[in-house]
């Protein structure tokens, strides 16, 4: 009976259960490994890499091919410095982990630390090299805060995809990384290796690297995103170009900014710190999270406000006698002693403020700020990168309803001259003059132009913009108005015009202010805006567009503190506009040759 039993017991085991006890053996000695896949590069308009991975050489230790850990450690010491933390670090995981699974002692190693550890290998049983890939960004700081970075994914960020459990893997934090991070991860790959019963690994059985990301290819040029930041070396700015037609952004850039390496490589306390209290703000895209009073750049709102609602005519005259009284308050023109008689053409020539202090009390806050959102202002332009911010377009109801006070007559008085409760960041200001050059057209931003994945490209589809319903007529009158501010002697940005002849630009300058300035300061001019600390001068703004003749780029300069924009933020924009054009004539020439070599080649 007991002979019979075993049997069938036998029988049962080795014949009825032989498929599912030989399932279980081959998952015991077969294990699946998920292999992380190459992320998609990121590239400029021209085909530059500006997001790439490199070869990252990290050195291990293998404690169980170690027999005496501390001589190790004395002979590694002498070839690759370990700090003391480092070290602590390493006896934990040593001590928590199977003594076959390795264990990192330090990653992003340059060619000479791996020489030293590969030459002295004989004194370092247990120590080997091994190289992975890891994100890299060889313009720095140059375009940190249009692309992001990438950093290890923290518990919030933990979701259904299993690539963000495997250890070191990172994602997209900021910029076009963390917009577009799904398609930059690609699909991981696996790894079929045979085990012992402890789970050592014996040998590979089959290898499957998954697929790439995709390549994003951005508007963006890199190499004049480079002469900008070169070009505001120095200053707590931000500038944007984009092409007024189609809506590219060519520039992005935003003061001082950060280097993207850091964070994947991992940042330190002391340097985050660092990053955090600096009081210009690196770690802010200033370009679309800055918001500023646009100052006498609004005018050309005021103007068109007024023209297309028949409030004034474009021979209207006021006259400023340097101030206007509005019951016991007094608002001051820049110019102390006034302009005399202006028309509306003049007055954004010289940037009369009396004059436009007049025109917005006639037309009223509400029409303002409804002519200024068409042209992309006090809202959100949907952009594709985060942290946007809105800016503000006051209203009566908005300040009813969100402070709870009746709106003011001296408020739109101070809205005339893009103050008071007006805010708008530099891509807004540079959309705004987009939409005033291109004929009155809803044109829109945007940083990215497609993704390639392997052989296909799936392209942004062609824009169709609206008509933003303005006349043609009152846009030519505020065209020519920028165009004096630049090209004739009165005008306020006239020593920063363009003398090359073919790439002149229009434009308008405008400096806002940051505290009130008191009857006492004013009245006896002591602490002048270079006087003051620094955070309490006003920003320099400058808004402009070339060629002229044929408007193609637009242009916005911030410059916070920097004081007056006819100074300070009009040669940046002048030359900002330059630079674009020669670049745009070279693109040009270059795409010219080449379609003529293939021609000749065909």
């Amino acid at each position: 009976m007991l002979f019979s039993a075993l049997v069938g017991r036998l029988y049962y085991l080795q014949i009825t259960e032989s498929d599912r006890y030989a399932m279980l053996a081959e998952d015991n000695r077969i294990n699946l490994r998920m292999l992380p896949p190459p992320r998609g590069r990121i590239i400029d308009r021209h085909g530059v890499p500006m997001a790439l991975n490199q070869l990252n050489y990290h050195a291990i230790l293998i404690s169980e091919l170690t027999p005496d850990l501390e001589a190790t450690f004395s002979s590694l010491e002498s070839v690759l410095p370990i700090s003391d933390r480092d070290r602590q670090r390493i006896l934990h995981e040593i001590r928590h982990k199977h003594s076959f699974v390795p264990v990192t002692i330090r990653e992003n190693l340059d060619w000479d630390d791996v020489a030293r550890i590969e030459v002295n290998t004989p004194s370092l049983p247990g120590v080997f090299i091994e190289v992975s890939q890891s994100r890299y960004y060889p313009f720095a700081e140059v375009a940190g805060h249009v692309l992001g970075y990438v950093a290890a994914v923290s518990e919030e960020e933990q979701g259904d995809d299993p690539l963000l459990e495997l250890p070191g893997f990172r994602i997209g934090k900021n910029g076009v990384e963390k917009i577009y991070d799904l398609a930059l991860r690609g699909k991981a790959g696996t790894s079929h290796i045979e085990v012992d019963a402890t789970g050592r690994v014996i040998r590979e059985l089959e290898r499957d690297e998954g697929q790439s990301g995709q390549e994003l290819v951005l508007t963006i040029d890199s190499g004049l995103q480079d002469y900008i930041i070169h070009r505001l070396e120095g200053l707590s700015a931000a500038a944007v170009v984009m092409d007024a037609l189609s809506g590219e952004v060519l520039a992005l850039v935003s003061t001082p900014g950060f280097d993207p390496n850091v964070f994947n490589k991992g940042l330190s306390e002391e340097a985050w710190r660092d990053l955090v209290s600096n009081s210009r703000g690196p770690l802010v895209n200033k370009s679309i999270s800055g918001q500023y009073a646009p100052g006498s750049t609004f005018k050309m709102m005021i103007a068109l406000a007024a023209l297309e609602d028949g409030i004034i005519s474009p021979d209207q005259r006021f006259f400023c006698e340097g101030h206007m009284e509005l019951g016991d308050s007094r608002f001051h023109c820049w110019k102390e002693e006034g302009h005399g008689t202006m028309e509306i053409v003049s007055a954004l020539q010289q940037s009369c403020d009396v004059y436009f202090f007049e025109v917005a009390r006639r037309t009223g806050i509400d029409r303002i700020s409804e002519m200024a959102r068409r042209f992309g202002l006090g809202a959100k332009l949907g952009i594709d990168l985060p942290y946007e911010r809105d800016g503000l377009m006051p209203t009566r109801d908005w300040k009813l309803a969100v402070i709870g006070s009746s709106w003011q007559l001296g408020e739109t008085i101070l809205a005339g001259i893009g103050q008071g409760y007006v805010l708008s960041t530099p891509l807004q200001l540079a959309v705004m003059m987009a939409r005033l050059i291109n004929g009155g057209v809803a044109v829109e931003p945007y940083v990215t132009h497609d993704l390639v994945d392997g052989e296909s490209t799936l392209q942004r589809p062609e824009p169709v913009f609206p008509s933003l319903g303005v006349s043609s007529a009152s846009l030519a009158i505020v065209k020519k108005g920028m165009d004096a501010v630049t090209n004739t002697p009165l005008g306020t940005a006239f020593r920063s015009r363009i003398q090359e002849k073919g790439k002149e630009m229009g434009g308008k300058t405008g400096t806002s202010q940051v505290r009130r300035i008191s009857k006492w300061e004013r009245e006896s001019g002591v602490l002048k805006n270079r006087q003051r600390p620094w955070k309490e001068r006003d920003h320099a703004l400058f808004v402009g567009y070339a060629p002229y003749q044929n408007p193609r780029f637009a242009v916005s300069v911030v410059v916070e503190h920097g004081g007056g924009g006819s100074k300070v933020a009009a040669p940046v924009g002048r030359d900002i506009l330059l630079e674009t054009q020669h670049r745009i004539e070279e693109e040009g020439a270059t795409t010219t040759a080449g379609n003529a070599m293939a021609r000749r080649d065909g």
